[in-house]
C-alpha cells in the first residue's frame, strides 16, 4: 500500500504553509474563499489531512477539525493525530533554530549532547506520529478496516510525541521559552489538550492490545 501524497496533494500543502505563514489566524470567510470551509464534502479526508497538518503547525485559533469533522471519532482521532503532528514538528524546528545559533561557552549549545540528544529524540518521535497519522488518514479515505486501529495508534503517538516535542524546545530555549512573549507556551497547552481529547494515550494503547488479542 501505498501512502504518499499526491503531487497535487503536495501543492496544496505548499499553497497552505504559504498562505497560514502569512496569515496564521484566517477568518472563517478567508477559509471559506480558499475552499477550505466543507472540504470533506468536495476533496478526500487526505486533502483535510494536509489542511489539518499545516493548520497545527501554526497553531490556528479556531474551531476549523471540529466543525469539518463533526463528531466522526475516527475521523476525529486522526484529526487529532495530524494537528499534533503540525505542533510537534514546528517546536522541534524552534528548538533547532535556536541550538544553531545561541552560543555557551563560546560553542553553539546545539552542539552539546545534552542539548542534541533530547532534540533527536523529540523528532524521532514526532516522525513516528507523523507516519502513523499518515497511515491513519489513508485508512479513513479509503474506508480501510484497519481504521479505529490506525488511528488509535496515531492519536496515542502523535499527541504524546507533540507534547515531548514542546517540553525539549521549552527546555532547549531556557527562561525564553517560559515568557508569555514566546510562542511556545501556547503550543504547549495546545499538545496538552490533544494529548487528553478522546482519551490519552494509555487508553488507546489498551484498545490497541484488546484488539490485537482478541480479533
Amino acid at each position: 500500500m501505498d501512502f504518499a501524497f499526491t503531487e497535487e496533494q503536495e501543492d496544496l500543502r505548499r499553497e497552505a504553509r504559504r498562505f497560514l505563514e502569512q496569515n496564521p489566524s484566517p477568518s472563517q470567510d478567508e477559509l471559506g474563499e480558499l475552499g477550505w470551509v466543507g472540504v470533506l464534502e468536495s476533496a478526500s479526508f487526505l486533502e483535510a489531512a494536509v489542511l489539518f497538518e499545516e493548520l497545527g503547525r501554526v497553531l490556528y485559533d479556531g474551531l476549523y477539525v471540529e466543525n469539518e469533522v463533526g463528531d466522526d471519532r475516527e475521523k476525529l482521532l486522526a484529526a487529532y493525530a495530524l494537528e499534533a503532528v503540525g505542533i510537534g514538528s514546528h517546536a522541534v524546528e524552534l528548538a533547532v533554530a535556536y541550538g544553531s545559533e545561541r552560543e555557551q561557552f563560546g560553542k553553539k549549545i546545539g552542539t552539546y549532547q545534552a542539548v542534541a540528544h533530547p532534540v533527536v529524540d523529540a523528532y524521532v518521535a514526532v516522525e513516528l506520529g507523523r507516519s502513523l497519522a499518515y497511515w491513519a488518514a489513508w485508512c479513513v479515505a479509503q474506508g480501510d478496516g484497519q481504521a479505529a486501529l490506525a488511528c488509535a495508534a496515531a492519536k496515542a503517538q502523535a499527541t504524546e510525541a507533540a507534547v515531548r516535542a514542546c517540553e525539549t524546545s521549552i527546555q532547549v530555549h531556557g527562561g525564553i521559552g517560559f515568557t508569555w512573549e514566546h510562542p511556545l507556551h501556547r503550543y504547549y497547552k495546545r499538545a496538552l489538550r490533544l494529548e487528553a481529547a478522546l482519551g490519552h494515550g494509555r487508553e488507546h494503547r489498551a484498545e490497541i492490545a484488546r484488539s490485537l488479542l482478541y480479533s
